[in-house]
């Protein structure tokens, strides 16, 4: 399974941090043509980025580029190149239609063809930013096959919904909402929105655990020391992943005996908590834990 706990953000005209994004070990690193580039420097972002994709192995890291939007000068250029680069994901900003996606999608597949690139190979993830973009959170989710995921911007919503963004982030809660619901039912990655301030590391941490509990399955990143942060918020707990094996184990012995019932520690066990349970297995290898250690654990009691 795919985990997507953090996206970092890397601005796409750095050519250090463009070298170096996968050292920090964030599930996915989205380089940046759109907002973190100026103007005058986007031709030349767009290359370096082109060229670090070709050139630079990123091991595991899942590779994103956010590109300008295609009623921009230069989202059209953007696409040229980066289907040429094959990064893994592209990522739409500003996404307030059904229409934006399909756009992207059609050209995404012109490019491909005229380039010689496997139809479909780059996925989508479409950037919600307005409050249009919240009211059509579910058809815009629903309208490519390419689409792997949507992400919240919270800067650009606030400013269209004429207010700022507050510590306890009462302003995003419907939105936030509407967009992990829209991404649930269409069986979709949700990312939530950057946290500014690089200094409250406090209120960073009480906002991780907020959208989690909530559903995301993860957070745009600013600063690479978030990274870790976010990953330990996310990381299960040990009663968790005992838990999740003991699930897992019971599933495995009713299968091989033919049995439709199964149960762990008194709790008829169903689809969904299996579902929960390797998850929850998924996150705990990706976090770094040492199941068998855990197994050991428990057979010595």
């Amino acid at each position: 399974m795919k985990l997507r706990r953090t996206m970092l953000y890397v601005p796409g005209n750095n050519p250090n941090m463009v070298k170096d994004a996968h050292i920090y070990r964030s599930d996915s690193v989205m380089f940046d043509l759109e907002d973190s580039v100026s103007v005058r420097e986007k031709d030349a972002a767009r290359l370096l980025i082109f060229h670090a994709l070709r050139c630079i192995d990123y091991e595991t890291t899942e590779t994103v580029v956010r590109i300008n939007g295609l009623d921009t000068p230069f989202g059209r250029d953007d696409v040229e190149a980066m289907v040429r680069a094959q990064p893994d994901i592209i990522r739409l900003p500003k996404t307030e239609t059904p229409e934006d996606i399909q756009m992207i999608d059609q050209k995404l597949t012109e490019v491909e063809r005229q380039a010689g690139v496997e139809a479909g190979s780059i996925k989508l993830f479409a950037a919600i930013e307005s409050a249009r973009g919240v009211v059509n959170a579910y058809r815009i989710a629903t309208s490519s096959e390419r689409l792997v995921g949507i992400a919240f911007g919270a800067e650009d919503f606030v400013t269209n919904m004429h207010t700022s963004r507050s510590k306890p982030g009462t302003e995003l809660f419907t939105a936030r909402q509407e967009i992990l619901l829209a991404a649930r039912a269409a069986g979709l990655h949700a990312v939530d929105t950057v946290f500014a301030d690089i200094s409250d590391d406090e209120g960073f941490r009480e906002e991780v655990g907020l959208i989690k509990n909530m559903g995301f399955d993860g957070k745009s990143v600013i600063n690479p020391r978030q990274v870790g942060i976010v990953h330990s918020i996310y990381m299960p707990s040990v009663v968790e992943i005992k838990t999740a094996r003991r699930i897992i184990r019971a599933i495995k012995r009713a299968e091989q005996e033919g049995s439709g019932v199964v149960a762990v520690n008194g709790k008829m066990i169903d689809k969904p908590v299996v579902d929960r349970a390797r998850h929850t297995l998924d996150l705990a290898q990706a976090s770094g834990i040492y199941l068998d250690e855990i197994e050991e654990e428990e057979i010595n009691g």
